[in-house]
């Protein structure tokens, strides 16, 4: 996988992005951690991930970002985050891609190859598919047979590669829970400190709880 430029340990640092030599060795810990308790549900096999915040500012965005380079940490394996926030998609200026399509072009168009919306990230051994040019009504978007399709063609052609999804808060959005059933588990990510234990519960039940793989407290 040839990467036509390299983000520096500067740029991932600034950026908040882990990577194997970083000083911030709890970072790296806790998101190894992460990984691994997810290797050891899916047995090994690649997966598709969704990752939803409890609200807005909860951080779903840093977590799967972050999750999916450490995926990428292993010189054997890929991974591959999808900006499925089609509201507030912030993956592509983080990661400092100016993308010229994305996932809403793809699935607009029955022509168009998965490889166009396949960006570089800088990161060796990670892709990003940005949100695309068209962003209203997205729960169109991710009901359609073609989502279905993209997910299960993007998981097959690439066996070693693990796919997260970032989408929109599940506070605010049917998307998560939509993208949910299409993909293999869901992830929760919930700010430290800002909700009660009790919100925390009733936004977890709507996932669906033989795929539901927990909550990360972020902060």
């Amino acid at each position: 996988m040839q990467e036509p430029r390299r983000l520096t340990h500067d740029d991932l640092d600034e950026r908040r992005i882990i990577y194997p030599e970083s000083a911030n060795r709890s970072l790296v810990n806790h998101f190894r951690n992460l990984r691994t308790k997810l290797l050891e549900r899916s047995g090994g096999n690649n997966f598709t991930l969704v990752v939803s915040g409890a609200r807005s500012g909860a951080g779903a965005s840093f977590v799967s970002l972050n999750l999916a380079a450490a995926f990428a940490f292993d010189s054997a394996k890929t991974a591959l985050i999808i900006d499925c926030n089609l509201r507030e998609p912030a993956l592509h200026s983080t990661l400092d891609v100016i993308p010229e399509f994305g996932l809403t072009d793809f699935l607009d168009d029955p022509d168009f190859d998965i490889s166009r919306i396949l960006y570089p990230t800088g990161i060796p051994r990670l892709r990003l598919i940005p949100a695309g040019s068209r962003r209203e009504t997205p729960s169109e978007f991710f009901t359609s047979f073609r989502m279905k399709q993209f997910l299960m063609a993007v998981r097959r052609r690439y066996p070693d590669r693990f796919i997260v999804l970032d989408t929109a808060p599940i506070s605010e959005s049917p998307d998560a829970r939509i993208l949910t059933d299409l993909c293999d588990y869901s992830m929760l990510v919930v700010p430290h400190g800002g909700m009660t234990p009790g919100a925390v519960e009733q936004l977890a039940l709507a996932f669906s709880p033989e795929k539901f793989v927990g909550a990360v407290i972020n902060g």
